[in-house]
């Protein structure tokens, strides 16, 4: 008789991935793929409001630079891509320990795929940052969508995820909910206050980012299910 490792029980659903999952999916990116093409069009109500959000978020990030300085720090250091790149290859190692190798490849593959569809987005938008004659802040490469946001956004979805897919303590799921919340919504503040992104290239990236994670549980509840279906029809 075959006794289930700890690994095997979480990772294999007892159902089908619901109907919900596609459709949660095909949603965020169709709202996404508007956004995409409103700011591709130059949409002139979207970028007014771009306009007056960094233009409000300016003048305090010079008149107050203390405050400013922190929100660099939050930005560059605890919310950089790298940082959030170097928590999911901790939680890879976590990983491993539970020998769940379909999983480190799914997030690895997440992960990967998230960093590529920005970079070719930015360079197919090609759009600019804000420029300021004094600016708080500096940054490279385009601008829409928002790296930073996305790779928090795909970050956090994805532990949050896989803290509940190991059914770990609901405490700790909780916490870590509570965790990427404040993160996602955090980082995109820091890229406006900052003055380097547009509005809606933050509202970018907390779109494709939760397509990204959204599509890459549905398709992994796709995959685990039928390798579980499989295994069940061979006993």
């Amino acid at each position: 008789m075959h006794v289930p490792t700890r690994s095997d029980a979480p990772a294999v659903p007892a159902r089908p991935a619901p109907a919900a999952g596609w459709r949660t999916t095909a949603v965020l990116c169709a709202l996404f793929l508007t956004l995409l093409v409103l700011v591709a069009c130059g949409w002139g109500p979207l970028i007014s409001l771009d306009r007056r959000v960094a233009d409000g978020l300016h003048p305090i990030a010079v008149r107050h630079h203390g405050w400013t300085e922190f929100v660099r720090w939050l930005s560059e250091r605890l919310w950089d891509p790298w940082t959030m790149r170097a928590a999911l290859a901790v939680v890879a190692l976590w990983l491993v320990r539970r020998r769940a190798w379909l999983l480190i490849v799914w997030v690895a593959g997440t992960s990967a795929a998230g960093t590529a569809v920005q970079q070719a987005l930015k360079s197919a938008v090609d759009r600019d940052r804000p420029h300021w004659p004094d600016p708080v802040a500096v940054a490279s490469y385009q601008a829409f969508p928002s790296g930073h946001v996305l790779t928090a956004t795909v970050t956090c979805g994805l532990v949050v995820w896989l803290l509940w897919l190991h059914r770990v303590r609901p405490a700790a799921i909780r916490a870590a909910l509570a965790a990427g919340a404040v993160s996602v919504v955090g980082v995109g503040f820091t890229r406006l206050y900052l003055g380097v992104h547009w509005l809606s290239d933050v509202v970018g990236g907390w779109l494709l980012g939760a397509a990204l994670v959204a599509g890459a549980v549905w398709a992994y509840d796709t995959v685990a299910a039928g390798r579980g279906a499989g295994t069940h029809a061979s006993r």
